[in-house]
């Protein structure tokens, strides 16, 4: 038996975490769906059974926001985001775990001229963002011990991103278009896995939590300062210019002002950036 079980330990998310965790000398069960899948109600009931973890970090998720508008309730958003969610809180809450669900900025409307806090009104406009709400109603009606820590544009040096996507297009472009009229916070996955264990760590209140680095930016502004050191030129268009099967929030800027009043420090995003870009090149 192990105290802290990680679901989707394989991906970009679940791996930060693991490395962080191994970094810190902190043992844990790592699974992905090979190990676990989440979506078999008694699969996960007996896993979680017999290892009894005291914490379940859940970063297991399904993100690809354009293919989740094909078939709307039908796709593996809804069996992974929804049923697999609520799998493992019925399964954690049996044992009397604590539960840190990873969720996103997608479930607001992006309309919002100010940073969203915590307890503004939800209002999701894509598949991933309404499962994503789902899952967060779920943890919410579920768990007595939980934080629910949503999130945005997530990069980081392990798994797909738009760094690495802006990376691999310089290298075959002179010049590349970037939306500029989508407002946000880019996350760091160092940053984030770090949160996650800050909270169980320092038993901050439960509930939900906003956590991003610092700063905001546009899709234009973050890809200028990942091709800075590059010959590639980016130029600036609008969403319309650039139409896509989901709706991408215009403005899902996220408070960050709760998080930061439990005493976590949190880097820019330019500053974590940075750091990323030296990681990759060591």
């Amino acid at each position: 038996m192990n105290d802290i079980l990680i679901t989707g330990a394989h991906g970009q998310l679940g791996t930060e975490l693991c490395k962080l965790l191994d970094d810190e000398q902190i043992s844990y069960v790592a699974t992905g769906s090979e190990e676990l899948d989440i979506t078999n109600t008694g699969a996960v009931e007996a896993f979680i059974s017999n290892q009894r973890p005291k914490v379940i970090y859940h970063c297991a998720a399904y993100t690809a926001v354009d293919a989740a508008e094909e078939e709307p309730g039908k796709s593996l958003d809804e069996k992974v985001n929804v049923d697999g969610t609520r799998n493992v809180a019925m399964a954690a809450e049996q044992v009397g775990a604590i539960l840190v669900y990873i969720s996103t900025d997608y479930v607001f409307d992006g309309e919002n001229d100010q940073a969203y806090v915590e307890t503004d009104e939800i209002n999701p406009q894509t598949e991933y963002g309404r499962t994503k709400a789902l899952a967060e109603q779920i943890v919410q009606e579920t768990m007595s011990k939980f934080y629910i820590i949503r999130t945005s544009w997530v990069f980081g040096q392990y798994g797909k991103n738009f760094v690495y996507t802006m990376l691999n297009l310089a290298k075959t472009h002179d010049t590349l278009t970037v939306v500029a009229d989508q407002i946000g916070r880019p996350t760091w996955t160092d940053t984030l896995a770090k949160f996650m264990v800050y909270a169980v760590n320092y038993k901050i209140d439960y509930g939900i939590y906003h956590l991003s680095n610092d700063h905001q930016a546009s899709w234009f502004d973050f890809a200028s300062a990942i091709l800075k050191a590059t010959s590639t030129q980016v130029n600036p268009v609008t969403s319309a210019e650039y139409p896509q099967k989901a709706k991408r929030p215009a403005h899902s800027v996220l408070s960050l002002e709760k998080t930061k009043a439990t005493g976590f420090n949190i880097p820019t995003w330019e500053s974590a950036l940075e750091q990323m870009m030296s990681d990759i090149k060591e």
